[in-house]
C-alpha cells in the first residue's frame, strides 16, 4: 500500500501535517490489522503478541491524533471545521504535480 508520502512529487509540500496525516493513517490500519489477525488465530501465545501489538499500535494511533489535535491539524471534536480542513487539503491536492 503506498502511503501519502510516496504520492507526493513535490518534496517541499512535505510538512508535519502531512506525515502526522500518514502515520495516523497508518497506525488505523495497523489497529484493524491486528484486530482480524487476533480474531484468525487460534494459537495463545500468538494471541499474546498479536494482542500486545494492537495496545501498541492503539496507543500510537493516540498519540497521534492527540499530537495532531492540539496542533489544529485534526478537528475531532468539529465536523464543520474538519471538513472545511479537508476541503482545502483537497483544493492543495489536486494542484499537486503527478508522477508519471
Amino acid at each position: 500500500m503506498a502511503s501519502i508520502l510516496d504520492k507526493i512529487n513535490n518534496k517541499e509540500l512535505i510538512n508535519d501535517e502531512v506525515i502526522a496525516t500518514d502515520l495516523l493513517v497508518t497506525s488505523k490500519a495497523a489497529v484493524r490489522s491486528y484486530a482480524v489477525a487476533i480474531t484468525e488465530t487460534a494459537s495463545p501465545k500468538v494471541h499474546k503478541i498479536l494482542k500486545k501489538q494492537l495496545d501498541e499500535a492503539i496507543d500510537l494511533h493516540h498519540q497521534v491524533a492527540t499530537y495532531m489535535i492540539e496542533n489544529e491539524m485534526y478537528h475531532a471534536y468539529d465536523i464543520e471545521e474538519q471538513v472545511d480542513h479537508d476541503m482545502e487539503k483537497a483544493e492543495l491536492a489536486l494542484k499537486m504535480p503527478t508522477k508519471k
